[in-house]
């Protein structure tokens, strides 16, 4: 936001009143009709803090600068004092619905001018500077969102590889081939779109049931410690080994759990 004052009248005289009151404080720009006023604002719009508009002049009048301000999204930006002898409601509501900020009414007072336009000048350089500190931080969260991002597909990348090369390792162990993983994920997938058509409950979404069919390839995981002698066993198993077999699956929580900060949340569940 600029620091100068746009006045905009047809009468020489009341433009040099109103520079006369501002122009110790403000510079000053002066425009006779609206074709000026809105090619000022074309070239100097940033320069500009407030705009001082007549509503009745020649070629193009008040209410056609309004209109550019508005086309131009200016009047965010750039506040309008509206000076006028008129006091119609007609004319101050039709004003204030085009985005006028305030009125001055003529015959002029200094005190009243300098006032008027130091208020709502401090009220718009106020309000674009929150708006502008509303921006960066939103361009912020967007950058740490778009960040968080990145993160948790490393982070879900990272769990898929961790669950593949240690569904591998069971694998070797177990002397089973590479189609047994994958058979039972394909049999998680199905049982899970089944289930999340037959039960709506487990709220088991596309994303969750990702997790849940990646993770189905460490099923077997605890077997890694379970002795040969059992695990590759060729004949049945006696009371004692079953047992003894049976405790893979604690085993593998109890790996899984060992490896901290591996995994998401989700997936951990």
């Amino acid at each position: 936001m600029g620091e100068k004052i746009l006045i905009v009248d047809d009468i020489e005289l009341n433009r040099e009143i109103l520079a006369v009151a501002l122009g110790d404080t403000y510079p000053v720009l002066e425009a006779g009709n609206g074709n000026q006023a809105i090619e000022i604002l074309r070239e100097h719009s940033e320069d500009i803090a407030a705009i001082l508009l007549d509503l009745i002049m020649p070629e193009k009048d008040g209410y056609a600068v309004l209109q550019f301000m508005k086309e131009s999204e200016l009047l965010e930006s750039i506040p309008v004092l509206v000076i006028s002898a008129e006091s119609k409601t007609e004319v101050e509501r039709e004003c204030l619905e085009l985005g006028v900020s305030d009125f001055i009414r003529k015959p002029f007072d200094s005190v009243t001018v300098r006032s008027r336009v130091k208020n709502i000048v401090d009220l718009f350089m106020y309000k674009n500077q929150l708006e502008e500190k509303v921006r960066i931080q939103t361009e912020n969260l967007k950058r740490q969102n778009k960040l968080l991002e990145q993160q948790t597909i490393k982070i879900k990348e990272n769990n898929d590889r961790i669950i593949d090369v240690l569904g591998t390792v069971v694998e070797y162990r177990n002397l089973e081939s590479g189609e047994h993983i994958k058979r039972v994920k394909g049999f998680t997938r199905i049982l899970a779109e089944r289930a999340a058509k037959k039960y709506p409950e487990y709220s088991l979404t596309p994303e969750k049931m990702d997790i849940i069919v990646a993770a189905s390839a460490l099923h077997d995981i605890g077997k890694i410690t379970i002795k040969d002698s059992v695990l590759l066993k060729p004949g049945r198993l006696d009371k004692d080994e079953f047992e003894y077999m049976k405790s893979h699956t604690v085993k593998g929580c109890d790996i899984l759990e060992q490896i901290d900060g591996a995994w998401t949340m989700s997936t951990l569940r």
